[in-house]
């Protein structure tokens, strides 16, 4: 397959308009607008559409950049959610996704690409690109918490925190699997962090 160069920013607001051109009327999916690990499940589910949009604008005027947004000949083709761990209260709750130790850690937690750009490494090329993104913010780790199929291959809907391949290609180590099909990946990125701008 062809390689195709990418580019990735983080996502300001400057950018906002091509981050909700890619996520679409749907949020890019149920309403989401990648609020579901930040916030509680009721909160979530009263901000499907509209309020949880309104909700990651906030977090994007106040400066914070919550994720990379990658494009190809300037039209944004995919995003990846990331940010220290304790910004996402949804991992805080979770027994299976708990902490591996007392480590500080960034997360990697969602991504969604545009669907004529899957399957085409897009995901290994943003998880290259969240490496060197977090490293810049003073990050040691990376984790990220892939769903592994049981067998049958799943819909893309459903791998939205990535599939262990992906991670794999991308340097990344499991640390710990308290669920067959939710292993905590990791990678270190303390010395100097290899970017690739193209999708493999």
């Amino acid at each position: 397959m062809r390689r195709v160069r990418l580019e990735f920013h983080p996502l300001a607001p400057d950018r906002w308009d091509d981050f909700a051109s890619l996520f679409g009327e749907r949020g890019a999916c149920g309403g989401c607008w990648c609020m579901w690990w930040r916030l509680e499940k009721r909160a979530f589910d009263a901000g499907k559409g509209a309020r949880n949009r309104r909700a990651m604008k906030r977090i994007v005027d106040s400066g914070e950049a919550p994720g990379l947004l990658a494009y190809s000949g300037g039209v944004p083709v995919a995003w990846c959610a990331l940010a220290p761990r304790d910004r996402y209260p949804r991992l805080a709750r979770s027994r299976v996704l708990a902490p591996v130790d007392d480590r500080p850690v960034w997360s990697v937690v969602c991504f969604f690409v545009a669907k004529p750009w899957r399957r085409r490494g897009v995901t290994v090329a943003l998880l290259e690109a969240a490496a060197k993104f977090a490293r810049s913010r003073g990050a040691r780790i990376l984790e990220g918490y892939p769903v592994a199929p049981r067998g049958a291959e799943i819909p893309a809907a459903f791998a939205y925190t990535g599939l262990p391949s992906a991670f794999e290609k991308a340097g990344f180590r499991e640390a710990a699997r308290r669920s067959e099909a939710r292993p905590i990946v990791r990678r270190e990125i303390r010395g100097r962090v290899a970017s690739s701008s193209r999708a493999r």
